[in-house]
């Protein structure tokens, strides 16, 4: 494809977004249609030198992780998004390959969701994107690796994490984790993620693999949850996943149960912030 064509594309989907489209305040008056340069950068992690001499065809070409941050700043549907690393000179990614893309249906939801904590995850529970409510009630999962972005291997390898559900429901959360990844790894067939995942699994916790061998498949839909917070005390909440047919993504929300002080909890959560 002709050389420009990249940044012509990046351009027209530039324009073609509203700032409420990405939760940006609209503010004054615009001079130009959808979003400023400026502000696709910030949301990609770019400097707005790089990204301005991107769509004037100036930077060479950027790598795939860089693709998959643009699809994301800008809201790219799947098919954009292949597009877009199509004119990359790249192969379109692999269903559940990890490349900073986030279905935007779900970043449209998680957007709306400021009075409950919510966050993506993938097929593998690697969390993708969270709310402000969900950085405050867990941490900010996104700022680490893919490992330590995985609750699943964060249950099995970090007590940490374990410590915010009930102790009573440890067994029956783990065994949930474990029946949902064998559901995913079943989706995916043979698959060097995620069986590399479950190899490290397997090799650093007895408990995992006990589980594992019992060979349970269910993936993870609605499931109510004890969580003990250091601060905002126990929160009985309902675990709900709504899954992409398209990305097999997952927005996880977190909605309070009636009857109990749990939206109340939430509320000091927000008022408090990040843990």
């Amino acid at each position: 494809m002709a050389r420009g064509e990249l940044g012509d594309f990046l351009r027209s989907r530039r324009e073609a977004l509203r700032p409420s489209d990405v939760g940006i305040p609209s503010g004054a008056r615009r001079r130009t249609p959808g979003l400023r340069r400026e502000e696709v950068a910030l949301l990609a992690n770019l400097s707005v030198d790089y990204y301005e001499r991107l769509e004037q065809s100036r930077a060479g070409t950027p790598s795939e992780a860089l693709l998959g941050s643009l699809a994301r700043a800008l809201r790219l549907s799947v098919e954009e998004r292949d597009y877009l690393y199509r004119l990359g000179g790249y192969a379109t990614p692999k269903p559940g390959a990890v490349t900073g893309y986030v279905d935007p249906a779900l970043l449209f939801l998680l957007d709306s969701l400021d009075e409950v904590p919510a966050q993506i995850v993938d097929d593998l529970t690697t969390v993708l994107a969270q709310n402000a409510l969900a950085k405050a009630l867990f941490g900010r999962w996104t700022d680490g690796d893919e490992r330590s972005r995985n609750v699943v291997w964060r249950w099995f390898t970090d007590p940490e994490s374990r410590a915010l559900n009930a102790p009573e429901e440890h067994e029956s959360v783990g065994r949930g984790y474990v029946a949902d990844l064998r559901a995913a790894a079943a989706r995916r067939g043979p698959d060097v993620v995620v069986e590399q995942l479950v190899a490290d699994l397997r090799a650093a916790s007895p408990e995992f693999a006990g589980y594992w061998s019992d060979m349970q498949v269910d993936p993870l839909q609605s499931t109510r949850k004890l969580i003990v917070h250091p601060r905002a005390g126990n929160l009985d909440v309902q675990c709900d996943y709504v899954r992409s047919e398209s990305t097999g993504q997952r927005l996880v929300v977190f909605r309070p149960q009636p009857g109990s002080h749990t939206a109340d909890s939430f509320e000091f959560l927000r008022v408090v912030g990040d843990r």
